[in-house]
């Protein structure tokens, strides 16, 4: 258990909506320009909170701890899915995403508590406004600017309407292992969000 692993926080999502994801990543994929997007797989789509990098396994258990302290006072809560968009913009898309919405704020107050409890413990904190978003896909290296712009006009003018409401129960402390297949996620912890 010596080595350094990637970890990263994140809010598992229920099968219903991992589903509803395919779907639109299939409706998207369908459009030219074929082969421009590496679209990915719904089982590792994750309401991602805070991406910790390169941790040495030393390092887990004072992780654990310190997120369990900052859930605690957190309750659970819902939020929805819906909306398309890309970052950085989409003349220049690099990133395709749906958006997460919750309008009472836990959310945004629990990826506080966490972004907290992480510099506490000498990770460096985000320097981007916390965006909620599952990632739906990424542009491949090398593709044409002009495919690029075509991509950008697709998301603009594709309506997503809401994907459905999840409960956020908890949060995971999870393990990404890069593969040429893609990456392998293990979850090392789960901790529950306190009951509303």
């Amino acid at each position: 258990m010596g080595q350094d692993m990637r970890t990263f926080i994140a809010i598992e999502l229920p099968e219903p909506l991992k589903a509803s994801l395919r779907e639109l990543q299939d409706r998207l994929s369908a459009q030219p320009p074929r082969g421009a997007v590496r679209w990915v797989q719904p089982q590792g789509i994750h309401l991602t909170l805070k991406f910790l990098g390169q941790t040495p396994a030393h390092r887990i258990e004072g992780i654990i701890e310190a997120l369990r302290s900052a859930c605690l006072p957190v309750p659970s809560f819902a939020y929805t899915v819906g909306g398309l968009g890309c970052f950085p913009n989409p003349v220049r898309p690099r990133v395709i995403w749906v958006g997460v919405q919750e309008p009472t704020g836990v959310l945004s107050r629990l990826q506080g508590a966490i972004e907290d409890a992480c510099a506490g413990l000498g990770f460096e904190r985000e320097g981007r406004a916390f965006h909620p978003h599952l990632t739906l896909g990424r542009l491949r290296d090398g593709v044409s600017t002009r495919d690029c712009r075509t991509i950008g006009e697709i998301v603009q003018r594709t309506e997503v309407a809401s994907l459905g409401t999840a409960a956020a129960r908890g949060i995971s402390l999870i393990r990404s292992d890069l593969r040429p297949s893609g990456a392998v996620y293990t979850t090392l912890e789960e901790i529950e969000l306190k009951e509303s």
